[in-house]
């Protein structure tokens, strides 16, 4: 991400290519849901996304194992992303990995829930955080909530005993 990110400084083509917008619909350009994740607004931008991603990801991968894990978080960026392109303007880009930060919270709380984990602390922050999607101008909160829900689900899913 951070790689993709000097890309984007010095061709800034590249970044157009990234984005998440409606052309994703109207061009058959899937590709767009995921390449999301390597476009971002600014250098603060992608720090607190790569801080966010090690704080909640390490732990995750831990406990879920690695292809579990990279299930969730690619599902979770394009629940993110698909929420983002339903609900916003066709004239709205969408940059940033944070659906995918949110499938990661609705994880730990999905994962919390199961097992009575105490973890009042994460729902503050995942309220923060969503509170900041509807007050600050330019935080896409569609892919917000679709990332928490796709993560949500998609660790439901992985909770769900086999049969065999």
């Amino acid at each position: 991400i951070a790689g993709a990110y000097l890309v984007n400084l010095f061709s800034p083509i590249e970044q157009y290519l990234w984005l998440t917008r409606i052309n994703v619909v109207n061009n058959n350009e899937w590709w767009r849901l995921f390449t999301v994740a390597l476009v971002h607004a600014g250098i603060f931008h992608l720090g607190f996304n790569l801080y966010a991603l090690m704080v909640i990801g390490n732990p995750l991968e831990d406990m879920l194992g690695r292809n579990k894990f990279l299930i969730l978080f690619f599902v979770s960026l394009a629940g993110g992303s698909i929420a983002s392109l339903l609900f916003n303007p066709p004239n709205v880009i969408a940059v940033g990995v944070s659906g995918a930060i949110f499938g990661l919270f609705g994880a730990l709380a999905t994962l919390s829930h199961r097992y009575g984990i105490d973890n009042r602390s994460m729902y503050t922050v995942i309220a923060i955080n969503l509170a900041m999607g509807f007050i600050i101008p330019g935080i896409d909160w569609h892919a917000h909530v679709g990332g928490l829900i796709a993560g949500s689900l998609v660790t439901r899913f992985f909770l769900t005993p086999t049969r065999g």
